[in-house]
C-alpha cells in the first residue's frame, strides 16, 4: 500500500502489528484515516482476511463514515465479511446467535428509554411509588449498575441507604419483567454478552476466533462493561488497536471513564503508544491556547499538538452587557465577517454549554434574518406515528412484548377501555403469561361483555394473521397490508391539526417502510439464523438504529449551525463562537459543587478545537434566570488562555481607527443586506 501521504507517526499506527496498539490521537489529527487505513492495510499486506476484522465505534454515524472511507481505500470484493459497527450492534449479533444460551426465543425485543420507564413505573406503582423524579432517577441507577456489571444482587448487598434499597429491588423486578416479555434494554446489549462469555468460556473462545483483530475507536468514551468486553475478547491474542484522547473524555455523565486508557497499561502488559500530534484543521493560535488551558489537568499521557496552518487571527473575547446583548452581538458579528469575508452561513457556529443558552440566540439569529439549524431535533423515531407503527413491529415479531401491545391496542380506537385493560393485565398476570397470549383464553373471556371479547379477538386474529404472513410470503406487503387493515392513514388525517400535517406523518410512515424495504434488499450483516426471518432482523435493525441514531438527517443548506459543546465533538467550523463562557455555566454549577472541573475544562477544550480558523468567545456581565437578572463572573478558563494569543474586548487597547473603520464598515454591509431584502 503506499503510505507515503501519513506522517511517520500515522505510517507506525497503520503498520504496527505484534502487541496492541494504543494510539493517542489528538483533535484533528486524522484518526479516521489512520483506522480506515489500517483495516485495509491488515488484509492488504497482513494478510487477515475481512471477516476476521471487527472495527467498533460509538454512534452509527461514525459506523458509516468508517465504511464509506474503507470502502475508498480497499476493493469491495477483499472487504466481504468486514464487520464495522457500533458497540451496541456488535452486542446485539452476539445475542442474536446466542440467544438460547441466555435464555431469549427468537424475535426477542429491543426497549427503548421511554418503554423502559413505563415498565419502571408501573413495578414501582406496586411500591406506592408514583413520583416522575424518582422513577426517572432509578432507571439511571440501574443503568450504572448494568454499565459497571453489578447484577440485582450485587446491587442489593451493596445498598446503604432507603433509596438504594428501592433501587436493587425495582432492578430485580425489572430484570424479571424483560425475561417474561422476552425483552432487552439498551445497556443490556453490552451486558448480555459480558454475562455470557464470563459463565460460558467456550462460547468466548468461539468468539475469539471469529475476531482475529479488533479496533475501537473513540475509546476515551468506553465505560467500564465495554472496556469488559473489550478485554473479554483480545486479552489472550493482543490483537487490537485502540484509539482514543483522554483530552476529549466529555461523557462521564453517561459512564465513560477515561480511567480505561490507563488500565490498558496494567492489563496489556505489552501495550505500544503512538500519540498523533499534528493537527490538520487549526492555526496555531487555536491549537496553542488549547494546549495550554488543558495542560491545567492532570495527564497519564502527556502530548503537544501542533499545526503547519500558520499563525492566524488571534482569540477574540467578547464581553457583553447581558444575555440580550451577548446574543445581538454574535448575530451582529456574524453578519460583519459574512459580509466583510466572503463567509457562508454554514461556516459558522455557535456553541453553548446547556440547549436553554439558544432561546434568547435564535430570537435574535430570526430578527437578523440569519438561517439558522440545531443539531438533536425531534428524532425522526421520537415521533408518534413511527412510535406506533415500531410498536406494531416489535408485537409482529415479539408477541411476548406487553410494552408494544399496550401502545398500540387502542391505535386506532377499538373502543377497549381502562377497564378491559385491567382485566387483561390481571389475567396475564396471574397466568403468567403475556398478554397478547392472554387475549385467546376462554377464562378471560367469562369477565368481559361479549362485544368486548369480539373486538379482542379481532385485534388477535389480526395480528396473529401478520405474523404468518410475515413468516410464510412477503414481509412489506405483510405490513402494508396490516397498515391497510386498520386503516392508519385515516387516523392520521382524523388526529391531525389540517390534512397538509397528516400527508407529512403518512410521508414518514411510507420512509420507514422504505428503510425496512432497504435492510432487507441490502442485509448489512449477511450472516443469517436458522430460526430468524430476514424480516425479524430488519425490523431488530430499524429498533436498534432508533435508540443510536437520534438526530435529524445531515443538512448541507447554507445556515449557521447550533449546537451543545457536547453534540459539536467530531464536528469543525471556519468559525466558531463559544458563548456564555461563565462561572456557573462553563465550568456548571454541579461540577463546580461536585469538583469535577477537569471534564468541564475538556469540554472547554472541545470547544475551541472545532475552530478551524476563528474563534469568538463571549460572557454576559448580567443574565436572566426565572424572571430575575443576576450579576455573573466570566470563566475561570479565560484567565487559563495565553495571553499572547488573545484579544480581550474592553481590557486590551484597541487602534480607535481600526474599531472605527470595522464599525463603519459593518453598516454599510447591514445597510446593503437591508436593501436587497425590501427589493
Amino acid at each position: 500500500m503506499d503510505l507515503t501521504r501519513f506522517n511517520p507517526r500515522q505510517r507506525d499506527a497503520i503498520t504496527h502489528l505484534g502487541s496492541p496498539l494504543l494510539v493517542l490521537a489528538g483533535a484533528g489529527s486524522g484518526k479516521t484515516s489512520v483506522i480506515t487505513h489500517k483495516i485495509a492495510w491488515l488484509i492488504a499486506e497482513a494478510g487477515i482476511p475481512a471477516r476476521q476484522i471487527t472495527a467498533v465505534t460509538f454512534t452509527n454515524k461514525a459506523a458509516r463514515e468508517m465504511r464509506e472511507r474503507i470502502s475508498q481505500v480497499a476493493p469491495a470484493d477483499r472487504l466481504r465479511g468486514l464487520t464495522v459497527s457500533t458497540f451496541h450492534t456488535f452486542g446485539l449479533n452476539v445475542i442474536r446467535r446466542e440467544a438460547s444460551q441466555l435464555g431469549l426465543k427468537s424475535g426477542f425485543s429491543i426497549l427503548d428509554p421511554e418503554d423502559a420507564r413505563q415498565a419502571l413505573a408501573e413495578l414501582l406503582s406496586r411500591e406506592h411509588v408514583d413520583d416522575r423524579d424518582v422513577v426517572q432517577r432509578i432507571q439511571g441507577r440501574i443503568s450504572d449498575y448494568k454499565n459497571e456489571g453489578i447484577t440485582p444482587e450485587q446491587a442489593a448487598q451493596l445498598a446503604d441507604t432507603a433509596e438504594d434499597v428501592l433501587a436493587a429491588s425495582a432492578y430485580r423486578e425489572y430484570t424479571r419483567y424483560l425475561r417474561a416479555c422476552n425483552a432487552v434494554d439498551f445497556d443490556d446489549l453490552i451486558g448480555l454478552p459480558v454475562q455470557l462469555f464470563q459463565a460460558h468460556p467456550e462460547t468466548l473462545d468461539r468468539w475469539r476466533g471469529r475476531i482475529r483483530y479488533l479496533l475501537v475507536d473513540e475509546y476515551q468514551d468506553t465505560n467500564r462493561i465495554q472496556y469488559a468486553l473489550v478485554k473479554q475478547l483480545t486479552a489472550l491474542s493482543g490483537a487490537l488497536t485502540i484509539v482514543g484522547d483522554d483530552d476529549q473524555s466529555i461523557y462521564a455523565w453517561r459512564g465513560a471513564r477515561p480511567e480505561n486508557l490507563a488500565e490498558l497499561h496494567q492489563d496489556y502488559a505489552t501495550l505500544k503508544v503512538i500519540k498523533l500530534e499534528q493537527n490538520y484543521r487549526s492555526t496555531r493560535v487555536i491549537l496553542e491556547s488549547a494546549n495550554h488551558l488543558i495542560s491545567h489537568n492532570p495527564h497519564l499521557f502527556e502530548k503537544q499538538l501542533w499545526s503547519d496552518k500558520g499563525y492566524g487571527e488571534r482569540i477574540e473575547i467578547l464581553p457583553c452587557l447581558s444575555d440580550d446583548d451577548e446574543a445581538e452581538r454574535i448575530a451582529s458579528r456574524i453578519l460583519e465577517r459574512k459580509l466583510n469575508g466572503g463567509r457562508r452561513f454554514a461556516e459558522f457556529a455557535v456553541l453553548y454549554r446547556s440547549n436553554h443558552q439558544s432561546r434568547v440566540l435564535e430570537f435574535k439569529l430570526q430578527q437578523f434574518r440569519i438561517p439558522y439549524k440545531m443539531s438533536g431535533g425531534t428524532s425522526f423515531f421520537a415521533r408518534s406515528e413511527i412510535r406506533d407503527l415500531m410498536a406494531y413491529l416489535r408485537l409482529l415479531i415479539n408477541p411476548d412484548d406487553d410494552n408494544a401491545l399496550l401502545r398500540i391496542l387502542n391505535v386506532p380506537k377499538r373502543r377497549l377501555g381502562p377497564a378491559t385493560l385491567e382485566a387483561l393485565g390481571s389475567h396475564a398476570q396471574r397466568r403468567g403469561c403475556p398478554m397478547f397470549l392472554a387475549m385467546a383464553e376462554i377464562g378471560l373471556h367469562a369477565d368481559l361483555e361479549p362485544d368486548v371479547v369480539r373486538r379482542l379477538m379481532q385485534f388477535h386474529t389480526m395480528i396473529d394473521g401478520c405474523r404468518r404472513a410475515l413468516v410464510e410470503g412477503d414481509g412489506i406487503a405483510a405490513i402494508r397490508e396490516l397498515i391497510e387493515t386498520i386503516d392508519y392513514r385515516g387516523w392520521l388525517s382524523t388526529t391531525s391539526a389540517t390534512e397538509a400535517m397528516a400527508e407529512r406523518r403518512w410521508a414518514n410512515v411510507e420512509q420507514l417502510i422504505a428503510a425496512l424495504q432497504k435492510d432487507l434488499t441490502n442485509p448489512e450483516d449477511s450472516d443469517e439464523l436458522a430460526d430468524e426471518t430476514a424480516v425479524e432482523a430488519a425490523i431488530r435493525k430499524l429498533v436498534l438504529r432508533d435508540l443510536l441514531d437520534r438526530e435529524e438527517e445531515e443538512d448541507q443548506s447554507d445556515r449557521v449551525q447550533l449546537a451543545t459543546l457536547h453534540a459539536a465533538k467530531g464536528l469543525e467550523f471556519p468559525e466558531v463562537f463559544l458563548m456564555g463562557v461563565e462561572e456557573d455555566i462553563l465550568p456548571h454549577r454541579n461540577s463546580i459543587e461536585a469538583e469535577t472541573i477537569e471534564e468541564e475544562r475538556r469540554l472547554m477544550y472541545v470547544g475551541i478545537t472545532r475552530a478551524q480558523q476563528h474563534l469568538h468567545i463571549t460572557y454576559a456581565k448580567r443574565r436572566k434566570q426565572y424572571g430575575d437578572t443576576f450579576e455573573t463572573t466570566p470563566s475561570r478558563f479565560l484567565d487559563e488562555l495565553p495571553s499572547e494569543h488573545i484579544q480581550w474586548h474592553g481590557r486590551d487597547a484597541q487602534d480607535p481607527d481600526e474599531v472605527k473603520a470595522r464599525g463603519q464598515a459593518t453598516l454599510d454591509s447591514l445597510r446593503a443586506l437591508l436593501k436587497g431584502s425590501a427589493a
